[in-house]
């Protein structure tokens, strides 16, 4: 049996599994930076079940831990799609070989833009910005966001220092669009950050972003 036929049978072994244990699922594909959840992206609907990265059948995730095993069949889904449920929504980061497709669970719904012009204040090099003077880059995509542990203060260690929130933000890549230290964020709880790193993998986007207010 050759390299595509027995991927063909274990994707149908998988929807097989996925009747037994899995739930309907609408599976998007996004069609531009914005609005990947919208109701013209939804392709079709399958069955679908997620496992635990580690660990047996029976296990779940623990806190902080978003990555999941998919169970569905993949010769119609690919990377950068999402599976919504009832239960929450995934996007499929890899679907590589002959392994379960690796999915991610989000959690938040966000934009990231990019001011156009930094707005100094004072005589120092202090700058911030201004949310309605920016270009937006992708707008409501559902994401990975989860705190970065640590005591959240500046390095510098100044008396005045007060506490600032980080996070590692897991989504995928649309291409066209390249992010950038300094763009910032925006999530669906009103929460406002700054790029401070951006790394593109195969798997898509993990960004580290630190809390800012406009």
């Amino acid at each position: 049996m050759d390299q595509r036929a027995l991927k063909d049978r274990i994707r149908w072994g998988w929807n097989v599994a996925a009747r037994v244990t899995g739930a309907m699922t609408d599976l998007y594909r996004p069609g531009g930076p914005s609005g990947p959840l919208a109701s013209g992206n939804r392709v079709l609907r399958l069955t679908a079940a997620f496992q635990a990265l580690r660990g047996t059948q029976l296990d779940t995730n623990r806190h902080g831990e978003p990555l999941w095993r998919g169970v569905f069949d993949a010769a119609y889904t690919k990377n950068g799609d999402y599976l919504v449920q009832p239960s929450g929504t995934w996007f499929i980061a890899s679907q590589e070989g002959i392994a379960n497709p690796l999915c991610v669970q989000t959690n938040r719904q966000i934009n990231l833009f990019r001011p156009n012009a930094p707005v100094s204040v004072g005589t120092g090099a202090y700058g911030g910005f201004i949310a309605g003077d920016s270009t937006m880059l992708m707008e409501s995509w559902p994401a990975s966001v989860l705190g970065i542990s640590g005591s959240g203060y500046p390095a510098i260690g100044l008396p005045a220092d007060t506490s600032v929130s980080a996070w590692t933000i897991l989504m995928p890549n649309w291409p066209g669009v390249s992010l950038q230290p300094g763009d910032m964020m925006s999530d669906d709880l009103g929460r406002v950050g700054r790029l401070i790193s951006t790394e593109l993998t195969h798997l898509g986007w993990r960004l580290t972003v630190r809390q800012a207010s406009n």
